[in-house]
């Protein structure tokens, strides 16, 4: 009964406590830092695992490609150079953008038991002047893509539109001003798409990039003009090449019955050559040294 009691009461420790056996924790599962600043990634884990548990980093990038960071109780030698460990906890001399990404505190103890907790890490990088492309000339009722990207800030980038000075909303259905508008602006890739453009799209337009980890940055600014389709133009240029292409038959007709244009010389035959052998033998078909034909062959 004593036992029994002592388990209980250790059952209600952890019940009320939150402590379960073999676990692995950390206190900050979510780090920023700014581009070439040191950082902590921290984990602990419960007794349970034994004195000297087998104890792993290792890191996937924002590509899901995964890599040891610590191996076998020291730094791979990507590493070795800027980041140290003491304890359980990865220490980090300086960050860059290329360490992005979700780290792994793997603790395996000296029975098997196994156990992890993640690490996100975001490092820092202010957006830089994003590349815009904005087309100079469109027609109307066709299609427009605009589009904004920055690679360089991190976290990634979102994006705002501007078109003569004027923010233009994600959904300009919700703004009383834009409800007439049929444009659709993705804030995460940076597009801004005309599905069928109208005079009224024409304009000044902008990019903004924008993080948490600096100021917004914009692209220059650039003129997009909608035009109306030239049919007038397209139905009198198919009538000029028409009129060229009529000028040039009555120019080789005219040409050809004039005799201007040189005419095929006529192949003659090459003329038959009948071959007439002497007769091999003497006879009474040949009289007075007259001599008949036997045989022919042409050549």
């Amino acid at each position: 009964m004593h036992v029994s009691g002592l388990v209980s009461v250790a059952l209600f420790f952890f019940a009320a406590t939150g402590v379960s056996g073999f676990s692995v924790t950390t206190s900050n599962p979510d780090v920023q830092v700014k581009e070439n600043d040191g950082t902590d990634l921290k984990c602990t884990y419960s007794a349970d695992f034994g004195s000297s548990p087998r104890l792993e980093w290792k890191f996937k990038d924002l590509k899901d490609s995964q890599s040891y960071v610590v191996f076998d109780g020291k730094p791979t030698s990507p590493y070795a150079s800027r980041v140290t460990l003491y304890g359980s906890n990865l220490r980090f001399s300086k960050v860059t953008r290329v360490d992005n990404g979700v780290y792994y505190c793997e603790v395996t103890g000296n029975d098997g038991h196994f156990g992890e907790v993640e690490v996100k890490l975001t490092v820092l990088v202010p957006p830089s002047p994003p590349l815009c492309r904005i087309p100079d000339s469109v027609t109307t009722g066709g299609v427009a893509m605009l589009s904004c990207n920055d690679a360089a800030g991190s976290p990634p980038p979102q994006y705002n539109w501007y078109k003569d000075g004027v923010l233009l909303p994600a959904d300009p259905n919700k703004i009383s001003g834009f409800k007439n508008a049929t444009y659709r602006l993705n804030a995460k890739t940076g597009n801004l798409e005309f599905p069928a453009l109208t005079k009224m799209d024409s304009g000044q337009y902008f990019c903004e990039a924008f993080n948490t980890a600096g100021p917004p940055q914009r692209c220059a600014v650039k003129s997009m003009e909608v035009r109306d389709l030239n049919t007038g133009g397209i139905v009198a240029g198919v009538i000029v090449a028409l009129l060229l292409v009529i000028l040039l038959v009555l120019g080789v007709w005219y040409a050809n019955k004039k005799g201007y244009l040189p005419k095929k010389k006529e192949s003659k035959p090459k003329p038959s050559v009948v071959y007439q052998p002497t007769s091999l033998h003497g006879g009474g078909e040949e009289e007075d040294g007259e001599f008949k034909q036997k045989s022919s062959f042409v050549v």
